[in-house]
C-alpha cells in the first residue's frame, strides 16, 4: 500500500483494516493527531485526505479513528505536523489572537478542519467556515473565541486573487511549500484495488470485509476489522456517482452524503437538501459515509435509509460473478439487523423514480443534540397531489421499530384522501398500529411515539403552511 503522509512517501504492508489513526500515531509516531472518542464524534483525530483528479488536488476532512488504512491508499494524508511551519500559519495565528484554545486537546482538530476549508473554499463565507468545523467538539472555550478566529480568517481568505489557490496559500503561508509538488508525486503512487466481491478471504489468508467509509463498522466492530484486510469500496469509481434522467435517479453505493450536496442535479431534485444534510452527522462523517454502507448497516434510525424509503426506492444487488437482482428497499429489511443480502452480494446502486411539480418531499429528525447526533426518531415523506387530493404517498419512520419502517398502512390510508388536518389527525391512529418503539437511551417508547406524531404533523406544516398550522394539531 502506498500513499503520502504529509511530505513523506509511505509504503506499508500493514493490514488495510488498521485504522489510519493508529498508523499515524503508533507506526509513524505523529502524536499531534489525538485519540478521543474513537467513534468519529469529537474530531480530535481529524486529518485531511487529498485525492488527485484531473491533475488537481481535492482535500476533505476525515476522522482518522474510524478510517481504514486502506482508504488512504493513493492519497495525500495531512496531519497537524504536515501543516506546521517555522512561523504560525494564518489559521493558527487567528486562534492565538482570539484566545481560541484552552486545554489544547481539541485544537489540532479545529486547525486541521479550518485549514482544509482554506484549501477548498471557492467563495469564502463565515457560515461555511463554521460548518467545516461542525465535527469538532471543544469542551473549554464555549466556541465564541473560535468563532471570532474564524471570522477574521474568512476576511483574509477573501483576498485571494490568484486562480491557483495552492500557489496563493503557499505564498501567504497558509500551507507549507511541499504542497506544490503533491500532484506530481501522487500521480506516481498506486491506489489499492478492490477485490470486487463479498466477504471472505484474500489470497494471503487474511480475512477481508467490504468497507465503504467505515463510519458504522469501526464503531460497531473495531476489534474484528483492525487486524484484517478490507475490500475498499470507498474509491470504487464504478460504484460512485449520481445519474439523473427524466425517468429516474440512480446512485452508486459508494456515493457519500457530501457527493449529494455537491451534485447540482441532486440539489435540483431536493431544493431543501442543504437543510436535510445538516441534520445528518458532521462534515467529516458526511465526507466519509457512503449510502450503501448506511443501508446495509440496517440501523432502525439510519438517516439515509429513512430518506430513501420515503422515495419508494429500489436497490440493485450484485454478486462478484456479475449476477444482479433488484428489490424494493422496503423489502430489504427483514428483522433487526437482518437484511435480504447474501455474503457474496453487495449493493451496486439505489434508485428512485423522478417526480414532477405536484410531488413534495420532506425529511425531519429529532435527536438530543441538534447536530452531530444519532436520531431519537426520524421520518421522511413523499406525496403527489391531484388538486387537493393525495394521489400517492410514501411515509417512512425510524426509531419506532426493530427495522427502518416504511409505513405501508398509513400511506395506504392517506391515499385518495383530501389534504386536510382532519385526515392527517385520523392517520395518526393508523400509525400507532404500525410502530413498536422501545424505551432506551434515546427516550421512552411513549416519547418516541409522541415524537413521530409531531414529525408527521411537521411534514405537512413544512410542505403546506397555507393549509396547516401547528395550532390545529395541538
Amino acid at each position: 500500500m502506498e500513499f503520502i503522509l504529509n511530505d513523506r512517501s509511505i509504503k506499508t504492508d500493514k493490514p488495510g483494516g488498521m485504522t489510519l489513526l493508529d498508523f499515524i500515531r503508533y507506526e509513524k509516531h505523529l502524536m499531534g493527531t489525538k485519540i478521543g472518542c474513537r467513534e468519529g464524534d469529537c474530531g480530535a483525530c481529524t486529518v485531511l485526505i487529498g485525492s488527485l483528479s484531473e491533475g488537481k488536488m481535492n482535500y476533505i476532512s476525515m476522522t482518522s479513528c474510524i478510517t481504514p488504512l486502506a482508504n488512504a491508499a493513493g492519497k495525500h494524508i495531512v496531519t497537524i505536523e504536515g501543516l506546521n511551519m517555522p512561523e504560525l500559519s494564518p489559521v493558527q495565528r487567528a486562534f492565538v489572537e482570539a484566545g481560541g484554545t484552552q486545554c489544547g486537546f481539541c485544537t489540532v482538530g479545529f486547525i486541521v478542519s479550518l485549514s482544509g476549508y482554506c484549501l477548498t473554499a471557492k467563495k469564502p463565507s463565515y457560515e461555511d467556515a463554521i460548518t467545516a468545523m461542525d465535527g469538532n467538539i471543544c469542551r473549554c472555550t464555549g466556541y465564541k473565541s473560535i468563532e471570532r478566529a474564524t471570522a477574521s480568517l474568512v476576511g483574509k481568505l477573501k483576498e485571494i486573487t490568484s486562480k491557483n489557490r495552492i500557489e496563493w496559500l503557499i505564498r501567504e503561508r497558509f500551507i507549507p511549500q511541499y504542497f506544490q509538488n503533491i500532484p506530481e508525486r501522487l500521480a506516481l503512487t498506486s491506489p489499492l484495488a478492490s477485490n470486487l466481491g463479498g466477504e471472505g478471504r484474500l489470497p494471503n489468508g487474511r480475512k477481508k470485509s467490504i468497507v465503504g467509509g467505515g463510519t458504522d463498522l469501526y464503531v460497531q466492530r473495531p476489534e474484528e476489522l483492525e487486524g484484517g484486510e478490507v475490500d475498499p469500496f470507498f474509491d470504487r469509481s464504478d460504484l460512485r456517482g449520481i445519474s439523473v434522467n427524466n425517468a429516474s435517479c440512480s446512485i452508486g453505493t459508494s456515493t457519500t452524503v457530501t457527493d449529494f450536496l455537491q451534485s447540482v442535479e441532486f440539489r435540483d431534485i431536493f431544493p431543501e437538501l442543504k437543510k436535510y444534510v445538516k441534520l445528518i452527522s458532521s462534515t467529516p462523517i458526511r465526507n466519509m459515509g457512503t449510502v450503501g454502507g448506511n443501508l446495509v448497516n440496517a440501523s432502525p434510525i439510519g438517516d439515509l435509509t429513512i430518506f430513501f424509503l420515503a422515495l419508494n426506492s429500489s436497490v440493485t444487488l450484485r454478486r462478484a460473478t456479475g449476477q444482479k437482482r433488484t428489490i424494493l428497499l422496503r423489502d430489504f429489511y427483514k428483522k433487526y439487523k437482518t437484511i435480504d443480502k447474501t455474503d457474496d452480494e453487495f449493493i451496486e446502486t439505489i434508485s428512485f423514480n423522478m417526480f414532477g411539480k405536484d410531488t413534495f418531499f420532506n425529511f425531519e429528525k429529532v435527536s438530543k443534540r441538534t447536530n452531530l447526533d444519532i436520531a431519537s426518531v426520524n421520518s421522511a415523506i413523499q406525496l403527489t397531489l391531484k388538486g387537493d387530493v393525495i394521489k400517492q404517498i410514501h411515509i417512512s419512520a425510524g426509531g419506532v421499530g426493530p427495522i427502518p419502517l416504511y409505513l405501508k398502512k398509513t400511506s395506504a390510508y392517506l391515499t385518495g384522501k383530501e389534504l386536510t388536518p382532519d385526515a392527517v389527525i385520523a392517520a395518526i391512529e393508523v400509525v400507532l398500529t404500525e410502530i413498536s418503539p422501545i424505551s432506551d437511551a434515546r427516550g421512552s417508547k411513549e416519547y418516541k411515539a409522541l415524537l413521530l406524531r409531531q414529525l408527521l404533523f411537521a411534514h405537512f406544516i413544512e410542505l403546506f403552511p397555507e393549509k396547516f398550522e401547528m395550532e390545529k394539531f395541538a
